[in-house]
């Protein structure tokens, strides 16, 4: 990713996180039903905590315990994060992982207001996780693994952070073909989770190089155009057509770092272009991080059969 995209997409969230949008608004919360989140999940957390920004829910799927600790990668405005809470319970814990600065300052209100005793939010890119090698049980992500420029190195970090037979829960998008190339290559789309996302094959193959087994990857059926739900809700920029690419652009000054750009206008017009149905989809990811036996290697059919007692 070059600098200038990892900027824009840094300026893009943390304008999101620097806005208004919250589960108060119904686009919003009809974005986060439409990916698997239900009215009493959403009711249950700060409101502030949904910012219409996931692609399914991957709490869901996690099967979390008490006294857990649970990773969330790319953990915005915290909502799975403080979803997760209340599944590992206050022996457990839930701690967040957002590279952008706006985020963890909403992130840490938002868990202030709700007064969660068992969280943490950190701020670090999610191919460098600050956290100590095998000290965790779970780690869970929603549509952030896709945004990562090196997902090799994400999925070593995850591996590295896990304990023997921890496990992943992800929600991401993943390709199940090529995309068109003007959409591949919009900064829009790549913004918009659309074009960094790789195809579903190569994601369980950088899980399985990275050392997972039990990798499964199942198309949830959502459909993305549900981001189209959040219209006139956040930021400034009205986007335009470039005639001679056909891609949904959006003006410099209105894009500058220093103005509250609307990443869910951008996803309004790309959708309205392409239905990015047809080669992407919302998938549910999951994978075990194998316990290494501590038995000695068999020589035989019989030898490591457990020795009657005496």
């Amino acid at each position: 990713m070059s600098e200038q995209l990892l900027d824009s997409v840094k300026s893009k969230y943390g304008a999101v996180a620097e806005s208004t949008l919250s589960n108060d608004h119904a686009g919003v919360k009809a974005v986060a039903e439409a990916f698997g989140y239900s009215a009493e999940e959403l009711t249950s957390i700060p409101a502030g905590a949904n910012m219409g920004l996931s692609c399914g829910n991957p709490t869901a799927t996690a099967h979390l315990r008490a006294g857990e600790v649970v990773v969330d990668l790319g953990s915005g405005g915290g909502l799975d994060v403080f979803l997760a809470s209340k599944m590992v319970g206050p022996e457990g814990r839930a701690i967040g992982i957002d590279m952008t600065t706006a985020m963890i300052e909403r992130s840490r209100e938002n868990a202030h207001q709700g007064g969660y005793t068992n969280v943490e939010f950190y701020q670090s890119t999610i191919d460098r996780i600050p956290l100590p090698d095998a000290s965790v049980d779970c780690v869970i992500s929603n549509c952030v693994v896709n945004l990562a420029p090196d997902k090799p190195a994400v999925f070593r970090e995850i591996a590295r952070v896990l304990k023997p037979g921890g496990r992943v829960a992800l929600s991401d998008i993943a390709l199940k073909h090529e995309l068109p190339e003007a959409v591949a290559q919009s900064v829009a789309a790549y913004v918009g989770c659309i074009a960094g996302a790789i195809l579903i094959d190569d994601y369980r193959a950088g899980l399985l190089a990275a050392g997972f087994q039990h990798v499964e990857i199942v198309d949830s059926g959502a459909d993305l155009n549900a981001y189209s739900k959040v219209e006139n809700q956040a930021g400034c920029c009205s986007p335009s057509m470039d005639t001679a690419t056909g891609l949904t652009v959006l003006s410099e000054s209105c894009c500058s770092t220093d103005s509250p750009t609307s990443l869910h206008q951008d996803l309004t017009a790309l959708l309205s272009e392409y239905d990015v149905n047809i080669a992407a989809a919302s998938v549910k990811v999951y994978a075990v991080k194998p316990v290494k036996s501590a038995q000695p290697a068999c020589c035989g059919p019989t030898c490591c059969a457990p020795t009657a007692a005496l």
